[in-house]
């Protein structure tokens, strides 16, 4: 039985006459529940030929989901009052790279695709640790995709791309576009002229909780609207999204359904990655410490909400360039209410994955920019003891791409040593952020409180934590 005869609220428009506009690089639960939702609306309110094609870059699962579905799915909204269900309309297909190699370029390269957007997360854009592109790496990913599409839109006397980023990287447009360029410089060098007179890369800031859906999500969705749905995604109520309005060929209005079309994302990004983004691995290497599963458990905990709000209000706030009307202090309220939502059942392995990719940008910009004002972050201090305590394994088997790497670093330096080899000038980790005698103390404290378990232990830490935080 097909989605549409269920009980879910739905589009309206025809979707047989809408021409697919946009390429959709990672199509995975997080695009679904956000870009893929936004660009439904801007159909539902008239714009034609912006339907998706959606690529996976590895696995099959998500295509053999939404196919036999003829792209369609839900998205349900979950918060303490309740559910709300919406078929959503404006994938049309889900092509697997591996597999029709042609079929996406041929996807990639139509004339009517004006927007290639990706959700590959950080890893996925194949950066050494100086930022630079790891060629080895980058052979497996996106980059020879879109290398041979613009290649074959350049012989064809086509429009160039918009090239979106939607992850979770400062100035992800921007490292995109340098990402790119390093690709093409090497690789084809033929083609960088065109790139950069034809194509654009705009950044972007993306803002929505999404979940990994369950099996007993599945089950209770079918309960209720009537029909299963095996690609369905479960998000909170929230949504944002702020995009530099660069494009090079036209793009829905999404802006009509809320999106915010700015000139500089700058100032969104940065509160996103510097207060939700840090607040989320510090509540999921933390809260996995003391053998919590969700976010909203670990919140709840009168060991760590302290410091999560410490982290965001009095360390990662003053680091932002807030834009007119940006109230950060607002923005921090409403995240902690959203991390609360005890509907969404979000796990802290979720989050904790790939942590060498994200705290860069999370945690490591924030005290470079912190020790530029000569200001102490020690919440983030303890938050990376905890990261670091996880990568040793104390949390159980590391998902992350450095976990080998970690692993070695920790047998080879011990506790006296892992900060320097990670953190250091010369560490894998290395940034404009150099741990001093104090930063390296206060993270190997937290390293050896690994053991704390009832709510009180950290309240002493908590009172240097304030006192430190003034300096």
């Amino acid at each position: 039985m097909s989605i549409l005869a269920g009980s879910a609220e739905r589009f309206a428009y025809d979707r047989d006459a809408q021409a697919v506009g946009i390429v959709h690089l990672g199509i995975g639960a997080f695009h679904r529940a956000h870009q893929a939702w936004y660009t439904d609306l801007a159909l539902d309110r008239g714009d034609c030929d912006w339907a998706i094609t959606g690529v996976s870059l590895r696995s099959g699962d998500v295509a053999d989901q939404m196919n036999p579905q003829n792209g369609l799915f839900t998205v349900t909204e979950r918060d303490g009052a309740g559910e709300r269900n919406r078929v959503i309309g404006s994938i049309r297909n889900v092509l697997v790279a591996p597999r029709q190699r042609e079929d996406v370029f041929a996807a990639l390269a139509a004339p009517g695709t004006r927007i290639v957007s990706l959700t590959v997360t950080e890893k996925g854009y194949a950066r050494k640790a100086d930022g630079r592109l790891d060629f080895d790496l980058a052979a497996g990913g996106f980059y020879p995709l879109v290398a041979e599409a613009l290649e074959r839109r350049r012989n064809a006397g086509q429009p160039g791309l918009t090239l979106m980023s939607c992850d979770n990287l400062a100035a992800n447009g921007l490292q995109l576009q340098q990402l790119m360029t390093e690709y093409l410089a090497q690789e084809r060098p033929e083609l960088l002229q065109w790139f950069e007179d034809a194509c654009t890369c705009p950044s972007t800031m993306v803002d929505r909780i999404v979940p990994a859906t369950t099996a007993d999500d599945r089950a209770a969705l079918a309960a209720r609207i009537g029909v299963s749905d095996e690609a369905a995604v479960f998000t909170e109520p929230f949504t944002q999204w702020v995009v530099e309005d660069r494009f090079a060929a036209g793009r829905p209005r999404w802006d009509v359904v809320g999106a915010q079309m700015v000139a500089d994302v700058a100032p969104y990004e940065s509160a996103k990655l510097r207060l939700l983004n840090g607040a989320h691995s510090a509540l999921a290497y933390l809260g996995l410490r003391r053998g919590h599963t969700f976010v909203h458990e670990a919140i709840g905990d009168p060991a760590i909400r302290p410091l999560v709000e410490e982290l965001m209000r009095r360390e990662a706030a003053p680091t932002v360039a807030a834009a007119p009307g940006q109230d950060l202090s607002g923005y921090a309220d409403s995240l902690l209410l959203r991390f609360a939502n005890s509907a969404l059942n979000h796990r802290l392995a979720q989050i904790a994955m790939d942590g060498s990719q994200k705290i860069p940008q999370r945690w490591l910009e924030t005290l470079a920019a912190a020790s530029v004002e000569g200001r102490r972050c020690p919440a983030i201090l303890t938050a990376l003891g905890a990261w670091l305590s996880h990568v040793r394994g104390d949390n159980g088997p590391v998902d992350d791409p450095l976990a080998g790497t970690l692993a070695r670093l920790w047998s080879e330096a011990g506790m006296s040593g892992i900060v320097g080899a990670v953190f250091g000038r010369s560490g894998v980790l290395a940034s404009e952020w150099t741990p001093d005698a104090y930063d390296c103390g206060e993270i190997e404290r937290s390293i050896a409180a690994k053991s704390l378990t009832h709510p009180g232990s950290l309240s002493p830490h908590l009172t240097s934590l304030n006192q430190a935080s003034d300096k």
